[in-house]
């Protein structure tokens, strides 16, 4: 059997899953939504402090969690605890001071906040950087699966900040309260389709394998799904190993067989390549090259 190696080279040389730039990856002072995704549930929007009393997370419905950070402001019985310098009480105020709680993608938070009152708030402590300072370990973490906050912040005025009952062990049982949000950390995948290729054979050809080039950084993905029919036109179902929900995934520069008695004996074919980042939507996979290898 002859076989035929045809180099489909994909349109654009690096291919970046778009919503990553545009939608994933927000200047760290800018604010994704109006509102808030804080639970509005009893008791799940409130830290405490000995000295404020209790810090009300949702109240305000400004609070957005985000993969790269916090922005709006809670409210307390010493005024508004503000999250970031551009969505202030009085609006941006980063010319002046700039500052953020910021998320490392899987609820790891670090950065500082700010109260008129008490002053900065750290949200993480100990690796003695300008994010987390001094020797003194403490953080204050969103669950990766679930977006319930646990752990401390500190004040020189007024002391721990704490966001989960479950910090002090037996206090759950006279006080129960936590700050909960709907974000939770998740990749996020993108899609491109190729364009219609022409075999050439009009008995249709068979589709044997796929290999692509470029970079897989750790924790994302490629994927792969063919279409075929004999007309130029389609119609186009992709679909990968198990049916049109499932991808051919395999690192870069790795030749792939497919599923012979899904993709032959049609003479035209597409595909559909899914890029998926990393859990904290830090690293995406980048495509150079596609090579689809067929044979009649």
């Amino acid at each position: 059997m002859k076989n035929i190696f045809p180099k489909l080279i994909l349109a654009a040389t690096s291919i970046l899953i778009v919503g990553f730039i545009i939608k994933t990856l927000p200047s760290p002072n800018t604010a994704e939504a109006v509102g808030t995704n804080i639970s509005s549930s009893a008791g799940k929007y409130w830290a405490w402090n000995d000295v404020v009393g209790w810090i009300n997370f949702y109240d305000t419905q400004s609070i957005i969690v985000g993969p790269y950070g916090l922005t709006g402001y809670a409210s307390s019985s010493f005024g508004e605890v503000s999250l970031d310098c551009n969505t202030t009480p009085i609006g941006n105020i980063c010319g002046t001071s700039n500052y953020q709680v910021l998320n490392d993608g899987n609820g790891n938070l670090s950065g500082w906040g700010w109260n008129d009152q008490a002053g900065w708030i750290s949200f993480c402590g100990g690796q003695n950087t300008s994010a987390c300072p001094g020797t003194v370990g403490y953080e204050v973490l969103v669950s990766a699966g679930t977006g319930i906050f646990t752990g401390w912040a500190w004040n020189d005025l007024v002391g721990w900040i704490s966001f989960n009952c479950s910090n002090v062990p037996g206090s759950c049982t006279t006080s129960q309260y936590d700050v909960e949000t709907t974000w939770v950390a998740t990749s996020t995948s993108g899609f491109l389709e190729s364009t219609t290729y022409d075999t050439g054979i009009a008995g249709g050809a068979q589709i044997n394998s796929v290999l692509w080039k470029g970079s897989q950084p750790a924790g994302t993905s490629v994927g792969f799904q063919f279409a075929g029919s004999n007309s130029s036109s389609g119609p186009w179902i992709y679909t990968g190993p198990s049916g049109t929900n499932s991808y051919y995934t395999v690192g870069p520069s790795i030749s792939l067989p497919v599923d012979y008695a899904l993709h032959n004996n049609q003479r035209y074919f597409r595909y559909k390549v899914q890029l998926v980042s990393d859990q904290a939507q830090r690293n995406t996979p980048r495509v150079d090259d596609v090579i689809v290898n067929w044979s009649p």
